[in-house]
Parts: C-alpha cells; sequence; structure tokens
C-alpha cells in the first residue's frame, strides 16, 4: 500500500550533538572537507548510502549511535572545533568588509553597496537541493559561494521547486526517461521565514480575475548568504496554484509566467520581509540573473510610486541606476518570450495597478526594433531596459550579446552598444580535487593561502602530479563501474549479462569527458560523424582512448534526446562498451567526478553559441586539458599550450560540410597530438610533455578561471558603479531621478530636430602622420541646450566599405558665439592623425548628462547626412 502523503520526521540530537544542526543548516558544508570528515564520522556505512546527504544521515543514523556519539569526547572535540571554526567564518571581516572599509562609511560616496539582491531562477549548491538544471544554476551556486568566501553582502532569491528538475534513466533502447521525485523541505537544510511570533512569512502577488497567489519562504544559508526561495505549496491556493512552484522550467504560458512574477516581484517582497524581520541591509544594487527575475524590475518601480511618491518615469530612472543585467544564453531560442496578450491578461484589467499602467508594462518588453517580433513581450529584453549596466558572460559571448540586442541601442555601432563582459569563474571549494588541493597546500601552499603565487604550480614534481591524476583517473573509473551497472540492471539486463563492466575502463588510459546540457548546438554526437574512425581512436593497440559521456536533454526536447540514444546505442555496442560509456542521471555529483577525473575536457559547440562554459574551467583546476572548439571563455584564454582548439569551418560552410570539417580536426587532434603526448613516456614512465602542459594549464589559468576573480570584477566593474549611481538618483528625496527622467523626456521630444547640418576640415589632400585635421561642425539642436549634448569628431582606420574600425572619439568645442544663425551652433576640434593608411572621419551628436552611464544609454545619435560627413584618406 503506498502512503496518500509522504513526509520528513527530524531527528532530535542529544543536546552534546546539537552543534551538528548548526553544521547542516549552513550549506558551507557542502564545501568544507572538514565538515564531510565529520559527518563521515557520525556514520562511516550510512554516509556512502544517503549519498552524503547530512540531513538524510541524521534522519536514518540510529539512535544507539547518537546516544554512543554524545559520549566520544573525540566526536565532541571534532565537533566543537567545527562550530567554532564556523563561527569565525561567519563573523570574522573578510575581502569585501577590507575593500567597504578602503571606500569609508558604508553607502557613502563611492563605498561598495551595502548588500546585493541576486536573483535566478535556478541554483545549484549541492546535489543534496536539487534546484539546478545546468550551467546557469552551477554558475548561480558559485556565485553564491564566493560571495559567502569573500564576504560580499548577497542576498539570493529563487523558487523552491517541489519536483526539482529531473531524473534521468534509460530505457532498454536507450530513450531517455525522466523522473520527478517529490522534494520535501523539511527534508532539506532549510528553515521557514518566520515572523517573531513564530508565524511562517508569505508574500502574495495578484492574478487576473481577482486571485490571488500566495508563497511561503524557505531560508537556506549558504556560508554567509541568505538564500530566499519561494514555494507557493501553501494552504489558501488553490490546486493550480500550488503547482506553480513545482518543476523547473516545467509547464508553459500562463504556468511560466506565474513563476516569473512570483520569482521576481515576490523576491523583492521576500527580501522586504527578511530584511525587516533580520535587520539585514537593504540592497542598494539588485542583480539579475537572466531575464527570467525580470519582473524584479516592475516591482521596485512600485514600490518607488506608491511609498516615494515618484511617477512611473522618475521610478525607472532610479530602478535602472541600481540595477545590474546578466545576459547568459547566445541562442535567441533560449529567451523567454510570451504572447503580447498573455502579459497584458496578467498586467491588465482588474489586476492593473496605477503604479504600474500595463502599456507601460508591455513597452519595457517589446521587440519593437528592426527584425523584431511585435506580437511577443521579451523578458530578456525587459531586463535590459530595466538595468542601466548589462553583461554578458565571456569576452565572445559579450560581442554577440552586442550583436543580438544592438537594436535596443539605435543607430550606434554595435561596438558601441552598451553590453559589457565578465567572465564566468568557477568556486575551487567546491570542484578541485582534495587530492589537488592537499598538494598544492604543500608544494605551492601560497596558492592556497593568498590566491598568488601561481608559477610556484610550475615547481611542483612531474612525478607528484602524475600520481595525483592517476588516483583520481582511477577513482573515476570505479564511480563509472558503479554507476554504468545500476543503470544497465535500471535498462533490464541480469547480473550475468554485466559482468564485463569490471573491467569497463581503464584507470592507466587517456579519459576524455564530455558532460553538458544536450541541445542541439552542442553536438552531442559530432564524435560519432565517423564512427569506424572512433572505434580506431577507442580501440588503438598503442595509444588507446576511453571517453566517459553523461547529458540530460530538456524534457520536451525530443531531438536531444535522440542524440542521447544515438550515443548510447554506439556505447551499447559489444566491441567498444568497454571504452565509450554513457552515465545517466548527470548532476553535480557527476560532473564533480568527471571534471576532476578526466585527462581531457572536450567541448564542440557550434561557434558562437557557448556563451561561456564552466566545465573546462573546473577541469583545468583539476589538472585536465582542454580539447574545445574556441567559443566562450576558451576563446580568449586558450594559449596554445593549455590544451588544444578545433578548428572552426563557422561562416565557411553549410551545417553538414561544417560538421564534417570539425569532425575531422576532431579526430585528428586527438589521434596525432593528444594521445602522442599522453603516451610519450620517458625511462621513469612519466608523460613530461603532458605533464608540463598540466603544470602550464594550473598556473596561468588558474588566477583567471576562479570564481574569486569573477566576483571581484563584478563588485568593482558593476555593483559599486550602480551603487554610486543608485545613491546619486536617490539623493534629496529622488532629485537625481526626477532630474533625469524631466531631462529624457525632453531630449526624446526634441531629438526629431537634431541635425549636422555642416561638416568641413582643412589640410586633408597629403596629410602626414603625426600631424591634425582641423574640423568645423555647424550643428542644429533644436532646442536644446548645448549642455545637453556632445558633438563628437568620430575617426580612424576606415576598410573597403569605408566603415570606421574601432574608432576614437574627440568632443568638439562649441566656439563662444558661434551661433550659426537660426538655432545652429559652430564646434571645432582638431582630428590627430596618429597612424598611417586608410583613415576617415565623421562626426555625431549625442545626448550628455552625468547621470547617464554612458553615450549609447539612450539610443539617440544624430550623423551627417550622406555624402558628406566622412572624409577619407590615405596617410603617410
Amino acid at each position: 500500500m503506498k502512503a496518500i502523503r509522504r513526509f520528513t520526521v527530524r531527528t532530535v540530537l542529544p543536546e552534546p550533538l546539537r552543534g551538528l544542526e548548526e553544521l547542516i543548516l549552513n550549506l558551507r558544508w557542502s564545501w568544507h572537507h572538514e565538515t564531510l570528515d565529520l559527518f563521515q564520522a557520525v556514520d562511516p556505512a550510512l554516509w556512502e548510502a544517503v549519498g552524503h546527504d547530512p540531513v538524510r544521515l541524521l534522519g536514518e543514523v540510529s539512535a544507539e549511535r547518537l546516544a554512543a556519539l554524545s559520549e566520544d569526547r573525540r566526536f565532541l572535540r571534532r565537533l566543537k572545533d567545527a562550530t567554532e571554526e564556523l563561527h569565525d567564518y561567519l563573523t570574522a571581516p573578510r575581502w569585501y568588509q577590507r575593500l567597504a572599509a578602503a571606500g569609508g562609511e558604508a553607502g557613502a560616496g563611492d563605498a561598495p553597496p551595502r548588500a546585493i539582491a541576486y536573483f535566478s531562477p535556478e541554483y545549484g549548491i549541492t546535489a543534496a537541493l536539487p534546484q539546478y538544471s545546468g550551467g546557469l544554476g552551477i554558475l548561480a551556486g558559485d556565485h553564491l559561494k564566493t560571495a559567502s568566501d569573500l564576504g560580499v553582502p548577497i542576498i539570493a532569491v529563487g523558487l523552491l521547486y517541489r519536483h526539482g528538475y529531473f531524473s534521468q534513466s534509460l530505457s532498454p533502447d536507450g530513450w531517455q526517461l525522466e523522473h520527478y521525485p517529490p522534494i520535501d523541505p523539511n527534508g532539506l537544510p532549510l528553515r521557514l521565514l518566520r515572523e517573531a511570533d513564530g508565524t511562517p512569512v508569505q508574500v502574495t502577488i495578484g492574478q487576473p480575475q481577482g486571485r490571488d497567489l500566495h508563497a511561503q519562504v524557505w531560508l537556506a544559508r549558504v556560508g554567509r548568504v541568505p538564500q530566499l526561495l519561494l514555494d507557493s505549496n501553501v494552504e489558501g491556493n488553490d490546486h493550480a496554484a500550488r503547482d506553480i512552484t513545482d518543476r523547473l522550467y516545467g509547464g508553459g504560458g500562463d504556468h511560466r509566467l506565474l513563476q516569473e512574477m512570483l520569482l521576481g516581484i515576490g523576491g523583492v517582497r521576500a527580501i522586504r520581509a527578511y530584511c525587516r524581520i533580520s535587520g539585514h541591509p537593504a540592497p542598494e544594487v539588485f542583480h539579475t540573473n537572466e531575464g527570467h527575475a525580470g519582473f524584479l524590475g516592475l516591482e521596485r518601480i512600485r514600490e518607488l510610486v506608491s511609498e516615494d511618491g515618484l511617477d512611473f518615469d522618475e521610478a525607472l530612472e532610479a530602478v535602472r541606476a541600481g540595477t545590474v543585467f546578466t545576459t547568459h544564453t547566445p541562442v535567441p531560442a533560449g529567451i523567454d518570450r510570451f504572447p503580447r496578450e498573455l502579459v497584458q491578461r496578467y498586467f491588465g484589467g482588474g489586476n492593473e495597478e496605477a503604479e504600474a499602467p500595463v502599456d507601460r508594462v508591455l513597452e519595457l518588453g517589446a521587440e519593437n526594433y528592426p527584425g523584431g517580433d511585435r506580437t511577443v513581450f521579451n523578458m530578456a529584453v525587459m531586463g535590459m531596459r530595466l538595468a542601466q549596466r548589462v553583461n554578458g558572460v565571456s569576452e565572445l559571448h559579450g560581442r554577440v550579446s552586442r550583436e543580438m540586442f544592438g537594436g535596443l541601442w539605435g543607430g550606434f555601432d554595435t561596438a558601441e552598444v552598451p553590453i559589457g563582459s565578465i567572465t564566468n569563474g568557477v568556486h575551487a571549494g567546491t570542484w578541485v580535487a582534495r587530492e589537488i588541493l592537499e598538494l598544492a597546500a604543500r608544494e605551492a601552499p601560497e596558492v592556497v593561502e593568498s590566491g598568488r603565487g601561481w608559477d610556484e604550480v610550475r615547481r611542483i614534481p612531474a612525478g607528484e602530479v602524475w600520481r595525483v591524476r592517476r588516483a583520481l583517473r582511477e577513482r573515476l573509473v570505479h564511480d563509472a563501474r558503479r554507476r554504468l551497472r545500476e543503470s544497465w540492471l535500471q535498462r533490464g539486463a541480469s547480473e550475468a549479462e554485466i559482468s564485463w563492466i569490471d573491467d569497463a575502463l581503464d584507470p592507466d588510459m587517456l579519459t576524455i569527458g564530455f558532460a553538458r546540457r544536450v541541445p542541439s548546438y552542442k553536438r552531442l554526437t559530432l564524435m560519432l560523424r565517423d564512427p569506424e574512425r572512433l572505434r580506431e581512436l577507442l580501440l588503438d593497440p598503442v595509444r588507446p582512448v576511453q571517453i566517459v559521456i553523461a547529458g540530460k536533454a530538456h524534457p520536451a526536447d525530443e531531438g536531444g534526446k535522440r542524440l542521447i540514444q544515438e550515443i548510447v546505442r554506439f556505447a551499447d555496442a559489444e566491441d567498444v562498451r568497454h571504452r565509450i560509456v554513457f552515465l545517466p542521471d548527470y548532476d553535480m555529483d557527476l560532473g564533480r567526478a568527471l571534471v576532476q577525473g578526466c585527462d581531457v575536457w572536450m567541448n564542440n559547440p557550434l561557434r558562437p553559441l557557448e556563451a561561456c562554459g564552466t566545465s573546462g574551467m573546473k577541469a583545468a583546476l583539476n589538472g585536465g586539458l582542454n580539447l574545445s572548439i574556441r567559443d566562450g571563455w576558451w576563446d580568449e584564454w586558450y594559449d596554445g599550450q593549455n590544451g588544444w582548439a578545433i578548428p572552426s569551418a563557422d561562416g565557411l560552410a553549410g551545417p553538414d560540410r561544417r560538421d564534417a570539417l570539425e569532425a575531422g580536426a576532431l579526430y585528428e587532434l586527438i589521434e596525432d597530438h593528444v594521445s602522442a603526448v599522453f603516451y610519450d613516456r620517458d625511462s621513469s614512465g612519466l608523460p613530461r610533455r603532458w605533464l608540463e602542459m598540466v603544470r602550464h594549464t594550473i598556473a596561468t589559468l588558474g588566477p583567471k578561471v576562479l570564481a574569486t576573480r569573477m566576483l571581484r570584477d563584478y563588485v568593482e566593474e558593476y555593483y559599486t558603479p550602480a551603487a554610486v549611481s543608485a545613491r546619486a538618483m536617490a539623493a534629496g528625496g529622488y532629485a537625481g531621478a526626477r532630474a533625469l527622467a524631466a531631462w529624457k523626456r525632453k531630449v526624446v521630444k526634441d531629438w526629431p530636430r537634431v541635425a549636422v547640418e555642416h561638416v568641413e576640415s582643412s589640410g586633408a589632400d597629403s596629410p602626414h602622420v603625426g600631424t591634425r585635421l582641423p574640423v568645423r561642425v555647424v550643428v542644429d539642436l533644436g532646442g536644446l541646450d548645448p549642455s545637453d549634448v556632445a558633438v563628437e569628431a568620430v575617426y580612424g582606420r576606415v576598410d573597403e566599405s569605408d566603415a570606421l574600425v574601432d574608432p576614437s572619439h574627440l568632443e568638439l568645442t562649441e566656439l563662444a558665439g558661434g551661433d550659426g544663425g537660426g538655432g545652429a551652433r559652430r564646434y571645432v576640434g582638431e582630428v590627430p592623425l596618429t597612424r598611417s593608411g586608410a583613415f576617415g572621419y565623421s562626426v555625431r551628436v549625442v545626448p550628455r548628462h552625468p547621470l547617464l552611464a554612458g553615450r549609447a544609454e539612450m539610443g539617440l545619435i544624430a550623423l551627417p547626412a550622406a555624402p558628406h560627413g566622412m572624409t577619407n584618406g590615405n596617410l603617410r
């Protein structure tokens, strides 16, 4: 008989062991080896049986064992040391506190923000809290852990999904099967956020027909970072409303829209409640991790209108100033877009709020630019319009994003579209093998202690590096055999049929890893382009290769499932199944085993569709070498000695021909370069050249790929400037926001009449490098004041079509008394001729205001009428 309800009964710990509960309820244990050792000591066999989940461990450990531990003086000393160390970790000043102290009084001047709100639809903290599906969530989890380690005062907001993403298994013929095991929050390291009287906090958002959606708030502690997770499975909601937070990326239409309304609008309300209850400083900066949480900006506008008396435009300026938006996808299909009618139904009619009129809401998500679809509401577009600072997650992704979203900024060249980039990083404590950390602590201590001195890695003895790498490979082989056996039994095989698994894979063989989500652009099956060639590589009698693969396709992605089936069927073949394996149910634990144990991390997406791709970073920190298309982070940090770049045929051939060319290059690299270096041994049996590459990889990529570098970049380049802008807007009862909104209204109204009427220069007939070119311009400001604009010369190298390439800018000077008649103004300047060859210049007029983040922010630009707007020539 099945139970009609499932729930978790928590253990009552003996008083001497109460510290265990404190340790468990702070997720720092997920990356703190000493705390994990303590949990293991509770019951080593049970610790393995519960999959290293400390909540399950305490739920299943016997009362007798707990009684014995409560009298075990050695264990109690370890427990006391662990709790005291956690207290010190949570309270001692860290990097951010020293930075804030150097910047003066918190919240003043250019000091970093008092607090930052970080919104994401998913978080990969630990496999024991399955609230993630892929790279976006893993990145968000690493962001929080690193914020904790650096002391960055982030408050994180997400949703609590009662069924998580999904668990994956395989049918007998290799088809992906999805399972959604129920998740009981009481069985997770969470606590309900409660008022002082013990009442659970609830947030409410309105729905059409006068209905309300309620959600309770679960609180997780990620080291120093509070994480608020909203859960709609509460009394007071009907069945449909309870299911809003059922699955990550589940459902469609209304369901997804309500999830994103709850995340954004409900998330801001949850933060307000948390800060009120806990005394935590209110966030000065809001970081929107992808468009799913974009509605948070609408809620903040509503607050400012209703509580501070601003109008919509004034509130919009105040909100934008303190908002950072990060886009994670270079694939338009990866962006949430809703029918405009659906958004109108949820934000209009009886559900419309006076503070946020539905027509203004729809404007924010409108694709009202060339090539846009005016029937949809685009969440990423709204996120960008609500943020003064926008970034991609690698340099290449930043360039791709400027091309994708350039229409939002009018006539500006792609290079000037105000989307920057901060390349992602990874959290070393989560992803680097303990053996690697211990080796580094012994041989290169400064790296572990301070994050400096990376060149010390080059002096670690080659034999020690090889010993550790071999141990990690062997651990992966044993784990893969266990997982492979479980998968084959689940698929219906008998024990007698799977005896071969005992000899599958070899701990001394070159091991290539490939693991990721399985959309088509990541090309899981590129390695199967020539099956016989792959067989030859796998079965080479002298330099054999083995490949370990994992990945999940979205439940609705039939094409992705077919790719998995194709790879599984190849890996099932008797002649190669000991050399290539597909391991189902890819999660954080499996991902960690793979990046630690593989010698080579393979990645072959369609360039430039990989925004960043952090799994290769994790492999590099563990001494793995990358074999990858130059996409995402690998495009900017590949140096020829830290792995191999697969040549890309993007733009040179059709899709089928492109796959053939790139697969051929992949095979050639594995056969003639990768395996050749790995199996080239000296008299002592060491692959010296390989180990030189490993040490070089760690020494050069280590300081770059760490999330500590990433988060410092966010603090210094985005969070602190955003806080400074937000303070400028809020000062004097939001005088800055009011003034900027009024100024923008005036500029937008008058801009159609702004015109460059005349441009002339002298001395351009035979110019020489080192001279200057006088430029004179007459501009009609159309009723604007000269202080409202900047008139600029734009100059530099030109290509064959006379387009300026990486131009420089020179602001021209208004001539005193230089009214050209009819309201025109005269401007002059001298363009420096700093390079020889083809050269050109033009002029432009752009809005200028001290509270703008950049010239292109408003998307307004006035250019000369063709053809006299540019002078070209060859400099000598």
